[in-house]
């Protein structure tokens, strides 16, 4: 598989992205009124989580889930779901042109309901980088535009297009890299806001309650699939504790954000498992050239 450095990327335009489809690329243009005023701090701490460990029950960091840095450039990210309900995920600035450009899951921007159907984008988008215990210490960014591809408006059930570009309402003075097209079973860490966890060494702290960001790392595996359906399309994850909230986050190796995580799958000697059984992983799409490409150089320009 070829790589290419995201400056390349940018000089060179990206040749024969540009012609890969670009009507299905979506961009949606939100509605910015009001959005920093609406995510008051009382309202970002009475969405809720998941349960705290019995008292007494000494924490635990390891590979599966552990505290996270203050960074810059990963961040929380707010809005109103399909159904009215305060949410949020995880998402990271990348380097672009327009310097405005983050990424995180499909499901973070748009979403169908439980049986498919009545699709709708959500709102009220605001990404703040870098939040910990409800401070902002790097300001705050509300999204002007979400992008996904046309397939994911389509059908959410299409896990390999679970993946979704921001444009920010002004520039970051930091930003991660990015490549499309690498081997999923590098090294990598993953990083999300999770608002719960399974294990109880876990359960209840400030980086498995959306507080803070926590971190997973390992070799990635990838995703099977369920065994009366087809293999899932390059998805890899780590093992990995992280709950909700933690969607969209990077799955970062060689340097650069090479996917995001979107879903849980459970393995037993690198077979699918039903929940509750094997090892717990965190993954998601891979990027690639053929979806992620054309969604990032849209993005990267808007």
């Amino acid at each position: 598989m070829r790589t290419l450095s995201v400056v390349a990327l940018l000089l060179l335009g990206v040749p024969g992205v540009a012609a890969a489809a670009p009507s299905a690329v979506v961009v949606h243009d939100l509605d910015t009124a009001g959005v920093a005023d609406y995510w008051t701090p009382d309202r970002i701490a009475a969405m809720p989580t998941g349960p705290a460990a019995p008292p007494g029950t000494p924490a635990v960091d390891d590979p599966t889930g552990a505290p996270g840095p203050v960074s810059r450039t990963i961040g929380r990210l707010f809005f109103v779901d399909r159904d009215g309900e305060d949410s949020s995920c995880t998402a990271t600035i990348v380097v672009s042109a327009n310097k405005r450009t983050a990424v995180t899951g499909g499901h973070c921007v748009h979403t169908a309901n439980l049986i498919g159907e009545d699709p709708r984008w959500h709102t009220k988008l605001l990404f703040v980088p870098g939040f910990r215990d409800g401070a902002r210490p790097f300001g705050q960014f509300v999204v002007r535009k979400a992008l996904v591809n046309q397939t994911w408006i389509s059908d959410d059930q299409q896990s390999e297009y679970d993946q979704a570009f921001l444009v920010l309402d002004r520039p970051a003075d930091v930003s991660e890299n990015i490549a499309f097209g690498r081997p999923g079973d590098r090294p990598a860490q993953e990083y999300g806001y999770p608002r719960a966890a399974g294990q109880p060494g876990h359960q209840g702290r400030p980086e498995f309650t959306g507080q803070r960001l926590a971190r997973c790392w390992g070799t990635p595996a990838p995703n099977p699939g369920f065994p009366e359906s087809p293999p899932e399309e390059n998805q890899w994850g780590v093992p990995c504790d992280m709950g909700g909230g933690a969607s969209g986050g990077p799955r970062i190796s060689g340097g650069a954000v090479v996917g995001v995580n979107t879903q849980s799958f459970h393995l037993a000697d690198g077979q699918w498992v039903p929940p509750g059984e094997g090892v717990r992983h965190l993954g998601g799409p891979q990027f690639t050239w053929k979806i992620t490409a054309p969604l990032y150089q849209r993005a990267s320009v808007g």
